[in-house]
């Protein structure tokens, strides 16, 4: 079976006929969900079924589940964690161990409701520069310990048994915009970005999948890197990375164009899938039409993530939790 090459959502908290029949028609790839889907235990479970049973597979089902600003599971339904660089940063030289165990944790909360995919770990380098939307959200102030920490936050989803998205490939620490409302130029060398920003991901490369960044390199492509084929060239064959990769959501502000037309340039460009994230049933439909099936290409690539899907290895959540807690003297979680 060809998947669609698209990744999209629901309007509520579950699934609707109308979109029963368009899910079923054009069967995408996967889904994502928002904080408008989720309201109990036993109904987000209920709409990942939906959302199975409409494409009649086991599709993967992600979400944004970062931890701090970023988590769209709150409690009573997951933990409520401080943000990743202040984790990351209280730990000092345990940060791998304690970033580890924080996302197995996730992980076990996901694979509990039905989720069995993450956008994460972001190895985007936190700058003085970078913009707040990002910078708490990032692991560290280096290549080395974003790949390091980001190498122990993507097992310790796999150990889960959800699947990690390394994000925003190749790079989106340098960006002083936020991309959900303005699209931010990077004008730094490519010998540069190779040895920072871009060396996290080139150690990762070998993760199941990845998400793009909104963000023009200036001196390699006028163009947004998502919608950019040299871009794309770059980070098949420079940074090595060969996993499946989709969009940042397209209806994000940094791209210009109809939503038709962004699905078609992220496709041309050299992406897998595209991201479109709170649309109108309309608007889901146009992009699925024209992002149509997965290139042969694609979906090889999208077959080998689904086979890293794998049962998730004993936890024993007391003691997980009472290590991090001495890891971090106690401050795990906000209070």
């Amino acid at each position: 079976m060809t998947f669609g090459a698209t990744i999209t959502d629901a309007e509520g908290l579950r699934l609707n006929p109308e979109e029963r029949a368009l899910f079923r028609q054009m069967n995408p790839f996967g889904f994502i969900l928002f904080t408008r889907n989720i309201e109990s235990a036993d109904q987000v479970r209920a709409l990942c079924d939906d959302f199975r049973e409409a494409v009649g597979r086991n599709c993967p089902i992600t979400i944004d589940q970062e931890g701090g600003r970023v988590q769209r599971l709150r409690a009573p339904l997951a933990r409520e964690w401080r943000p990743p660089l202040d984790h990351a940063r209280q730990a000092g030289d345990e940060a791998e161990r304690a970033m580890y165990l924080r996302y197995r944790l996730i992980a076990d909360e996901l694979f509990s409701l039905g989720i069995d995919s993450n956008c994460a770990p972001m190895v985007d380098i936190a700058q003085p520069e970078t913009h707040a939307f990002l910078r708490n959200r990032c692991y560290g102030s280096d290549a080395k310990a974003a790949s390091r920490i980001g190498r122990s936050v993507a097992q310790g989803h796999l150990d889960g048994g959800v699947l990690p998205v390394v994000k925003h490939i190749p790079g989106h620490g340098r960006a002083t915009l936020d991309s959900h409302h303005d699209l931010p130029h990077v004008n730094l060398s490519l010998d540069e970005l190779e040895h920072n920003d871009f060396a996290p991901f080139r150690a990762l490369n070998d993760l199941p999948m990845g998400m793009t960044a909104h963000l023009v390199y200036d001196q390699i492509d006028p163009q947004p890197a998502t919608i950019s084929a040299p871009m794309m060239n770059l980070i098949r064959d420079k940074i090595g990375f060969d996993g499946l990769v989709m969009t940042d959501d397209i209806s994000m502000k940094a791209l210009s164009g109809s939503l038709s037309e962004l699905a078609e340039l992220s496709l041309q460009a050299g992406c897998d899938l595209v991201l479109h994230c709170n649309g109108t049933l309309s608007e889901r439909s146009e992009v699925m039409e024209a992002a149509g099936q997965m290139t042969d290409t694609a979906q090889s690539r999208a077959e080998r993530a689904l086979a890293m899907r794998k049962a998730p290895q004993e936890l024993d959540i007391q003691a997980a939790e009472a290590e991090l807690s001495r890891l971090m003297g106690g401050q795990v979680y906000e209070r």
